[in-house]
Formats: structure tokens, C-alpha cells, sequence
């Protein structure tokens, strides 16, 4: 490799060395993400918004299957209707940005940019609601979102970012639940077989869930570096909203009742979450099924008659079946080529020459394990779905080890520590319900409490802060 093409790959931080300035280098030299002038807003560039056009195409399918409707209402949010419900006013407070002047006349009333939208589907499905015959009413929006953060990172916590939120109101408290939850299993299903991130499905403890919300249930996910990303919230409300918005309906005995109330959410920081659980030393990892770009064709010797003429005709060829691309520009050499495909993380690379030419085949490189595979041009069009398939499984089992290798069992405060000093990650404790003690764990440690797990295990008898009656095995982690 000349000494050109290695500077380019040192172009990004190494990995160990400084996690958040490596993930912020492959943010903006894979060209996902750009700074803007606007401060704690990104410019997501094409390469990043395909990933997300990929997710949501996803995503949005799984919802259409389960009977989800989309919708779209506004970005603005008189004050009045954010501060009918306490509990979700004082949880959004110090993070809403408000409008106070249209054009040059000073507003009637305050309008928030919307953080979330509870509240503006609540007054809708006041309108919308009559009788047990309209429900339930499922619907969903594709929207942006703005928050006042105060400290920002490209996708993972920006102040305005793109998400989903799902929000439904039902007859039953058990027909809100068993959608709460069945909302949580497609997150689960997106994040594990489209991103091959695994995850880890529980309850949020009442510290930690949704302001407003009865019961939060969550999805998390684990980073290279041991630190946890709470990947999607699903939340069931039960009445706290229907009843400081009205939101009543004739019941099957003819008699008025409130209806139940959902909500649920995933983001654009699952683009972040791909960076940091599949990225390496060489930049950007990305799982086939995700990937804008699942393989590119990288011609070799282009100077040489019928090199490209042939990389054109297998681009056309693969292009009817798979998301390809083919890079024929004569200004920078084939290892500079090949480097800068492996930082954007595409999946597979096939290299062609004039003595593959001669020879029929094609080499087919993986960008999760570097391996080599020449392949029969004839033969390329079925194996490419082949191995794209073991590169999607690969890297979800390579995650999957590593959530196992670290995740770590502690029985008091000295285990804790120790464990989650030595080998960043998942740390499972009993727990005895008291927010003290959550509050003293993340003072000790800087951990939070990730959910209380559906799969409960009976680690001991006793609180791991405390000494006392263990109610629940709990899994904490540091986060982002």
C-alpha cells in the first residue's frame, strides 16, 4: 500500500483510543452527517438519509401489517394544551424551545416546537372519538422532533432530530397493553434483523420511564465500547391523558368512559447505534439488509481495453436484484478506491481485472471479515444473495458475543464497581424497588438502569445497594 493510501485510512481515530472522536470522524467522512450553522443541528447528508429511507421502509411495513394508520399534524403546540397533563409538562419542560412572534406581531399564545406529540393527538382523538365502534384509532407519524439539548452528538442526541411516534387509544386497559408490547417486539425485529443488533427487552423502572406514561417498556442495545443505547421506547398510559383531554366514547352499554392511550417511538439515532454497535478501525460497518449500497463493482487496470466496458455490463447485470453501485473514476487509484468503500462500510466489493476477465470470475471481498472469494461470473448473481446473507448473520453473532462477554452478574456495591470498571458493559443486580438505591448506583457507579428485564433471573435474595428484600433483577449499564 503506498504511503497515500495508508494516510487515508489513519484519516480516522483508532477505535481504543478515543471512542467519541472515532465515532465522529466516520460520521463525517463516510459523509452520514455534517454540522450546520444552526448550533445542535446536523445536515444528515444522502449516504446517511438512505440508511434512515431503509429503516423507515422497514419499519413502515411492519406497522401497515399491524394495522397502523400515518398521519401527519403540526409542528407548532399551544401552551395551553402541553400543560394539561403535569407529569408530562414538568418531564419536557426545560427541553421545549418556544415560538413568541408570528412575523412582527407578539403571539396571543405561546407555541412549543414539538418535543413529542401526546398531547396533539390527544386533542385530536377527542374530536375523533364517539363511539366503541371507532375504536381502536392506530396512528403513526413520520415527523422531526425538537429538543433543547444541552449537550449534542451527530444522530445520538441532536436538538432536532427524525423519529416515528406511533399513538393509539383503545377500548380496554388489556387491548392499550397488548399493543404496548406489540409495538416493542417490531422494534426488536427492525433492530435485530435489519441493524443485526441485539437486544435486550424490559420495563423501565418508574425513575426512568416516560413522563406521563404508567408503564415504559424499552429496547436496548450495547456499543462497542460497553456503553448502553436505549434504542426504542413503547409506553402505555393507561387514562393519564384521556382524561385531562376528554377523550371519552359510548361504551357497548351505551354509557360514557375514557379510553386507554399508547405511544411509541424509534429514531434517527439508530443510525448512530449501526456506527458505534458494527464500526472498526477501517471506518463504517454496515449490515446488508440496511445498506444503501450492498455491493460496489471496482474495476482494476481501467486503462486496459474492455475493463470497464465488462465492470459495466456485471454493475447492470447485479443492479437488477441488488442496491449496487460501480466506481470507474480515473482521478484516484484502486487501493484509495477500496479504502474509501470499506470506511462507508459497504458490505461487499468485487474487484475485476483483465485476467478475471479472461478467467470468468470476479473477487468478491467481505468487508466484516476481509475475506477474499473469487466467484464464476455466471455463478455471481446467486452467490452475491449468499453471502450478503452470512455477512447479515456474521455481524449480528459478533454483537451478539460481544453483549455476551460483556454482561456480568454483581452482588453488592464492590462487584459492581469492579465489574463495571474492568469490563464496561451490562451489569445484572437484584434490586430492592427503591429509587435511593437507584439513585445511589448511578452516584457510585455512572450507571443507570437500563429495564428491568421480561426474562427475570433470581441472582440472590437480597438488594445488591442495599442488603434488603431483592423485588426484581435489574440490568444497569452506562449510556449515551
Amino acid at each position: 500500500m503506498s504511503k497515500n493510501e495508508n494516510e487515508f485510512v489513519k484519516e480516522i481515530t483508532n477505535i481504543d483510543e478515543d471512542f467519541a472522536k472515532w465515532y465522529t470522524d466516520i460520521v463525517r467522512k463516510a459523509e452520514l452527517a455534517d454540522y450546520t450553522d444552526t448550533k445542535g443541528c446536523i445536515a444528515i447528508r444522502p449516504y446517511g438519509y438512505a440508511i434512515w429511507e431503509n429503516i423507515q421502509k422497514y419499519a413502515d411495513e411492519k406497522f401497515k401489517k399491524a394495522g397502523v394508520k400515518n398521519v401527519y399534524l403540526p409542528v407548532l403546540i399551544p401552551e395551553s394544551l402541553l400543560n394539561k397533563e403535569k407529569d408530562h409538562v414538568e418531564g419536557f419542560a426545560p427541553e421545549v424551545a418556544w415560538v413568541t412572534i408570528g412575523g412582527q406581531q407578539e403571539l396571543e399564545e405561546k407555541l412549543c416546537i414539538r418535543p413529542t406529540s401526546e398531547t396533539m393527538f390527544s386533542t385530536m382523538f377527542s374530536k375523533w372519538l364517539k363511539s366503541w365502534r371507532d375504536l381502536p384509532i392506530i396512528n403513526n407519524q413520520w415527523c422531526n422532533v425538537l429538543r433543547w439539548e444541552k449537550e449534542t452528538r451527530p444522530f445520538l442526541r441532536s436538538r432536532e432530530f427524525l423519529w416515528q411516534e406511533g399513538h393509539t387509544i383503545h377500548e380496554t386497559a388489556k387491548e392499550a397493553e397488548e399493543r404496548t408490547l406489540q409495538m416493542l417486539d417490531i422494534y426488536a425485529d427492525v433492530i435485530e434483523n435489519l441493524l443485526a443488533i441485539p437486544v435486550l427487552k424490559g420495563r423501565k423502572t418508574p425513575k426512568e420511564q416516560f413522563a406521563g406514561a404508567e408503564a415504559t417498556y424499552t429496547v436496548e442495545t450495547l456499543m462497542h465500547d460497553g456503553r448502553a443505547l436505549q434504542a426504542g421506547t413503547s409506553h402505555y398510559f393507561g387514562q393519564n391523558f384521556t382524561k385531562p383531554f376528554n377523550i371519552k366514547f359510548l361504551n357497548r352499554e351505551g354509557k360514557e368512559e375514557f379510553a386507554y392511550q399508547t405511544s411509541w417511538g424509534i429514531s434517527t439515532r439508530l443510525i448512530g447505534a449501526l456506527i458505534m454497535a458494527h464500526g472498526d478501525d477501517r471506518g463504517l460497518k454496515l449490515p446488508p439488509r440496511v445498506a444503501p449500497i450492498q455491493a460496489v463493482v471496482v474495476p482494476v487496470a481501467m486503462h486496459k481495453e474492455g475493463v470497464i466496458e465488462k465492470a459495466q455490463e456485471l454493475y447492470s447485470k447485479l443492479n437488477e436484484k441488488y442496491r449496487m453501485e460501480i466506481d470507474i473514476r480515473d482521478n484516484v487509484t484502486p487501493g484509495y478506491k477500496f479504502n474509501d468503500w470499506e470506511m462507508r462500510g459497504v458490505p461487499i466489493r468485487i474487484e475485476q481485472g483483465p485476467r478475471d476477465i479472461e478467467n470468468g470470475v470476479c473477487v468478491v471481498v467481505r468487508r466484516d471479515t476481509a475475506e477474499k472469494i473469487t466467484v464464476k461470473i455466471d455463478e455471481i448473481e446467486h452467490q452475491l444473495g449468499e453471502i450478503l446473507e452470512e455477512i447479515q448473520a456474521n455481524m449480528y453473532q459478533i454483537c451478539l458475543t460481544r453483549k455476551q462477554q460483556k454482561t456480568t452478574i454483581a452482588h453488592n456495591m464492590e462487584e459492581f464497581i469492579k465489574n463495571i470498571e474492568e469490563n464496561q458493559g451490562y451489569v445484572k443486580t437484584m434490586w430492592c424497588g427503591k429509587v435511593e438505591c437507584e439513585d445511589k448506583i448511578k452516584e457510585l457507579t455512572g450507571a443507570h438502569s437500563r429495564c428491568i428485564p421480561f426474562e427475570q433471573e433470581q441472582l440472590d435474595t437480597k438488594c445488591a445497594c442495599c442488603g434488603k428484600e431483592a423485588k426484581h433483577m435489574v440490568v444497569w449499564g452506562r449510556q449515551y
